[in-house]
């Protein structure tokens, strides 16, 4: 079972985000659709850092997630399907 990063507390919660991909629950900040200018923008800034995780296997982004730590992870899968796997309660892969 993951744990909490000091070892103790309740388990590290993951959620899948397409193709095999998984990012820390608690570390979501947003999920948000590709439709608008400033996401793209913020897309097109964060491009050529560590900042921007392409998790979509060559396939088309349709969502982007923030992240605490200010990454950007572009995902294939719809927002409203990220937000329901967010929203489960039981672990990524089940």
């Amino acid at each position: 079972m993951n744990r909490g990063p000091n070892g103790a507390g309740r388990p590290t919660r993951l959620v899948n985000v397409g193709h095999g991909n998984v990012v820390v629950a608690d570390q979501i900040v947003a999920i948000v659709a590709l439709d608008s200018l400033p996401v793209k923008r913020l897309i097109e800034s964060a491009k050529g850092s560590t900042k921007l995780v392409d998790a979509t296997n060559g396939r088309r982004t349709r969502a982007v997630i923030v992240t605490g730590s200010d990454h950007l992870i572009l995902s294939s899968l719809e927002p409203a399907t990220l937000a329901q796997r967010l929203a489960d309660r039981s672990p990524a892969g089940d």
